[in-house]
């Protein structure tokens, strides 16, 4: 099902060069984003937001794992293996459990309907955080007067841990689950913020001040280096400083790490999904 693309020097260090290879898995998609790995079984998830669905791979191939998604793009998973999903064209929130069963989590907040949501987490203490931007069409619906990163309580407590006048997009953790990172795509720059025992975020910093286009979604590996999806994938030290880039064919969506070893990063890119390897691998939830 693999297929090689090709080879490129990836900058780990400013003393280390590594190849990576890029391998195309799957290219009969619309738009691509939101992968999530369930390592429990060994299976990636990922959404296509204009065909409005979820599709799984493993070992066996690919399947839609859901249809009629409300327009999911992110995706998350806990550690009791449940599917949290930011329902964008429903705007909603929802979580799956194993056996299939929908809950929604948010759909509304202070009265009024979410604009639109975008990307997802879940900590490790099982707090949910989301982001609501009102990206194209979604900004003529548009109610709160606000961009908002949610925070939902493990007792299912929603509230706005940030209010912004600017959109903020992908989320990631770091591999403690002590660093909450918020992409802001009209800023262009990533924010650090520290989260505490009650979900608040506190100690806002600039994590990266100026990004080399747009950028989307972030994800972060066990060593808490930092893979941005903007003009391609973008790689960070923990401390903020540019490490190297990883040279994907699309503009990339999003990205996840996945494979039994958790050694493998995949990246949605427009159409196409793809997986690269080059030494690096993701936080365990288990």
């Amino acid at each position: 099902m693999w297929r090689a693309l090709a080879f490129f020097p990836l900058v780990i260090t400013a003393q280390s060069l590594q190849e990576y290879r890029v391998e195309t898995v799957s290219s009969i998609h619309k738009f691509v984003e939101g992968p999530v790995w369930f390592g429990k079984d060994n299976t990636l998830l990922y959404s296509d937001i204009p065909a409005n669905k979820i599709y799984s791979l493993d070992a066996k191939g690919r399947e839609v794992y859901r249809e009629d998604s409300g327009g999911a793009n992110g995706n998350a998973v806990d550690d009791k293996g449940r599917l949290y999903t930011c329902e964008g064209h429903a705007r909603r929130v929802t979580r799956t459990d194993k056996k299939g069963k929908v809950e929604v989590l948010a759909d509304s907040f202070e009265g009024k309907k979410l604009n639109s949501p975008n990307d997802i987490v879940v900590t490790r203490s099982e707090h949910v955080y989301f982001t609501d931007p009102a990206f194209g069409s979604a900004a003529d619906g548009k109610e709160l007067p606000f961009y908002g990163v949610f925070h939902i309580s493990p007792k299912g407590v929603l509230s706005a841990a940030l209010r912004l006048q600017t959109r903020p997009n992908g989320l990631g953790l770091s591999p403690d689950s002590s660093i909450l990172y918020v992409v802001n795509s009209d800023e262009r720059n990533v924010r650090a913020y520290d989260v505490q025992k009650d979900g608040s975020l506190t100690n806002e910093r600039m994590f990266v001040a100026e990004v080399e286009g747009v950028p989307d979604g972030i994800d972060v590996d066990d060593k808490g280096n930092v893979y941005l999806a903007a003009a391609t994938v973008l790689v960070y030290s923990p401390k903020g400083e540019r490490m190297g880039s990883i040279t994907i064919p699309e503009k990339p969506s999003n990205l996840a790490f996945g494979d039994g070893d958790l050694g493998a990063l995949y990246v949605t890119a427009r159409s196409t999904l793809y997986r690269v390897r080059f030494g690096a691998k993701g936080v365990s939830l288990y």
